[in-house]
């Protein structure tokens, strides 16, 4: 009798818990600008940019849960950067702060690769300013948060703007899209959830840029989808921006940029468009602490140099969050790299949402993530398996996420 008591007079208050978001953002293009990073090696020098890399801060919450979704226009941000941003963090729990990489191939070294004459390539004055902007963004939206509806999609994000430089077919077309409303029925935030390597540019054009998700940004801006924000998606081996000109060879332009950033901004619009709105959707947050082994010795040796300061007491094993997720009717998983495609189709089937969203290089960016039986296997995957942590990465990323799945509740 005394517990039915309790849940009685706890009932009004849980019944009138109100969802809030909000969402802001910060310019951190270098001045002067920076030589720019596509992945472990010296970085390219620039000459100019197109479009300015931002950092962006969704807040969600409800009376019980704070949630920050971040993401950097960046190759990837390590947890060893991402921890000097929570520190800053108020009013979030730190393991509620999940913050995801866009994979440009055109921004500045977050990682400390090697330069190549016995140094590192990154700028760690930059570094630290990028980290207090990114703190700065995520304190600001929540200090604003205001009541919103919700409005959640996810469908296949139709035209030329991805495949897979291995196999073509084989990737995940499904682009998810979650959108909150005001009161007016005005969209003030929408995020776009999509499986891609924004390198139509690269990093040997002389030019530092977001790349497409610049564009992104802007069309859905424009088109009244408020402030947009871009988390990527299980796009390794290699899921990359469908470039190929009539001739087949690559075209490298600003122009190729927006038109595939344009397409996926009006596909995104699109299937948020018919989307029922969700008045009081629910918010669920769990972490898990992760331990991989580390195999390869690329990998290994940019930690062990690198000047952010990596924790490397036992350099044969890296330590990594895993977030799940549950906002509304859709369940998010988080990932510490670049799965390949078929790691992600894997865990989505097997995830209890209605609309089931990966974010990739997201609470850290440890390179590919390949099953077992892929790893090391054909000629084709020789640079992803030297550039994945070790055989068994895919193994224990699947056996976690899921039992993250099993544990916590299903989106409603």
């Amino acid at each position: 009798m005394k517990a039915l008591l309790l849940i009685l007079c706890l009932w009004p208050a849980l019944a009138s818990a109100e969802f809030r978001a909000a969402i802001a953002m910060r310019v951190v293009t270098p001045d002067p600008l920076l030589p720019v990073s596509g992945g472990i090696g010296p970085s390219h020098p620039v000459t100019n940019k197109q479009g300015d890399l931002t950092v962006r801060a969704l807040v969600l919450a409800d009376d019980q849960v704070r949630v920050a979704i971040v993401s950097a226009d960046f190759l990837g941000f390590p947890a060893v950067l991402g921890n000097r941003v929570r520190a800053k963090v108020r009013d979030i729990p730190p393991q509620n702060v999940l913050i995801g990489a866009t994979h440009t191939h055109s921004a500045p070294d977050c990682y400390g690769f090697p330069d190549g004459k016995g140094g590192f390539a990154a700028d760690l004055k930059y570094l630290n300013s990028v980290c207090e902007r990114m703190a700065e963004a995520i304190n600001e939206a929540a200090a604003n948060l205001r009541p919103a509806r919700l409005k959640i999609a996810t469908g296949e994000a139709k035209g030329k703007i991805a495949y897979n430089a291995y196999a073509p077919q084989l990737y995940d077309p499904r682009c998810s899209v979650i959108q909150a409303i005001d009161r007016d029925g005005k969209p003030f935030a929408t995020l776009v959830n999509y499986a891609i390597h924004p390198e139509a540019l690269g990093p040997r054009q002389g030019v530092l840029s977001p790349d497409l998700i610049g564009p992104l940004y802007d069309r859905i801006a424009a088109k009244g989808g408020g402030v947009p924000i871009f988390m990527n998606g299980a796009q390794g081996g290699m899921i990359t921006a469908d470039n190929r000109g009539a001739d087949g060879k690559d075209i490298h332009t600003w122009a190729e940029c927006e038109r595939i950033g344009r397409l996926l901004a009006d596909e995104a619009l699109r299937l948020a468009q018919s989307a029922a709105l969700q008045e009081q959707p629910t918010l669920f947050c769990a972490a898990r602490t992760v331990s991989f082994p580390v195999d390869s010795a690329e990998l290994r040796a940019v930690m062990m140099h690198s000047p952010l300061g990596y924790p490397t007491n036992d350099a044969s094993r890296v330590t990594t969050q895993l977030n799940l997720v549950n906002i509304g009717n859709a369940q998010i998983i988080s990932i510490p790299g670049e799965a390949l495609p078929n790691i992600g189709y894997y865990l989505k089937r097997k995830m209890r949402g209605e609309h089931n969203l990966l974010f990739g290089l997201t609470n850290d960016a440890f390179g590919y993530i390949l099953t077992r039986v892929d790893w090391g296997s054909f000629k084709r995957y020789a640079y992803v398996s030297r550039t994945c942590l070790g055989e068994m990465t895919g193994e224990i990323l699947i056996e976690e996420a899921l039992k993250l799945v099993k544990e916590c509740p299903p989106a409603k």
